[in-house]
């Protein structure tokens, strides 16, 4: 038996998606090891609030230690929370999401205590008690199978990547005290980024372009499907067309970029090399559009049509209008 610790994110005080997403796979993990899960969530004032919808998606326990002076996220501090309770547990297992902050955290976590950490896990099984991930390497050109061998294991996962499926439990929240540090690090301000499009991540429909449209300005025909499909649409983009310089960074899917799940993915003129599909294989639906019959990326579409997407793709865009036209 072995409890797992899921590091739980917030944002303004309030749950990131992505924190879900870690306790619904510390439950998997934790029903195999006959264990709990204990998640833990460390924020500014109010933050125990949104904490107790953690049940919803399988945690026994759920620690909350919330201070203004947490409100953003102070490494030292957290560190400190995160290794008092895994003291006080001795869990088989701690889980964190392969974000900005939780990558940053799992590792300063791993040197306080010594422990091996998997990072960006796509999978993750239990094999003769012990946690085992797999996870890409090589730019996404292999994966690689580790065995912990080791407790407890810290294991960051891809975000977007494992569902967060709901699992009730009838978990209490309980309060952690504000631990005093010697702080080397300290957050003092969060600037985002000015968004004018929906970000790739939070889209339920992505419509993504690779090199087969051949010039920036054929995009302009993707920008007719994503306004065809509505509000709930947004631009994806392969590496190739952002090393190009034809779109920003933030549209980018695949291992060096964004990972998402939309409900719907349109891949149009793209191949679909391993690392393009690391970032888009969870989608619902996958839809494919290109002239070559043997590209890779049909290998995991739902629905694929082989064909100019310079002819196809105005056709697919005036149906749809149509189409909504007529439920409208």
């Amino acid at each position: 038996m072995a409890d797992i610790l899921a590091f739980a994110e917030t944002r303004a005080g309030v749950l990131r998606p992505v924190a879900g997403e870690v306790v619904a796979t510390a439950r998997t993990v934790a029903d195999q090891l006959n264990g709990q899960v204990v998640a833990i969530v460390v924020g500014g004032a109010g933050s125990s609030e949104s904490a107790s919808d953690l049940s919803r998606f399988g945690a026994d326990r759920i620690l909350v230690c919330e201070d203004e002076s947490l409100a953003l996220y102070q490494p030292d501090a957290t560190v400190e929370i995160l290794a008092s309770v895994a003291e006080d547990v001795t869990p088989g297992a701690i889980l964190f999401a392969a974000s900005a902050q939780g990558k940053d955290l799992s590792a300063r976590l791993a040197a306080r205590l010594d422990v091996a950490l998997g990072s960006e896990a796509t999978e993750i099984s239990v094999e003769d008690g012990a946690p085992v991930i797999i996870r890409p390497m090589y730019a996404g050109k292999a994966y690689g199978r580790f065995r912990f061998l080791g407790s407890p294991a810290l294991i960051s996962i891809r975000p977007n990547v494992f569902p967060a499926v709901s699992n009730p439990r009838e978990a209490v929240v309980e309060s952690l005290p504000v631990p005093e540090v010697a702080v080397k690090t300290r957050v003092v301000a969060v600037e985002a980024a000015e968004r004018t499009a929906l970000d790739v991540r939070e889209a339920s429909v992505v419509v993504a372009g690779g090199r087969g449209l051949q010039d920036e300005s054929n995009w302009r025909l993707l920008e007719d499907l994503v306004d065809a499909l509505g509000d709930d649409a947004t631009l994806g983009a392969s590496r190739a067309v952002v090393d190009a310089g034809w779109r920003p960074h933030s549209e980018q899917v695949g291992q060096t970029g964004k990972v998402v799940s939309p409900n719907l993915y349109f891949a149009v003129g793209i191949s679909g090399a391993i690392q393009h599909l690391a970032g888009m294989r969870t989608a619902g639906v996958i839809v494919a559009v290109n002239k070559d019959a043997e590209a890779p990326i049909f290998g995991v579409a739902n629905y694929g049509v082989v064909g100019d997407l310079f002819e196809v793709l105005p056709k697919l865009t005036e149906e749809i209008r149509a189409a909504r036209r007529s439920d409208g």
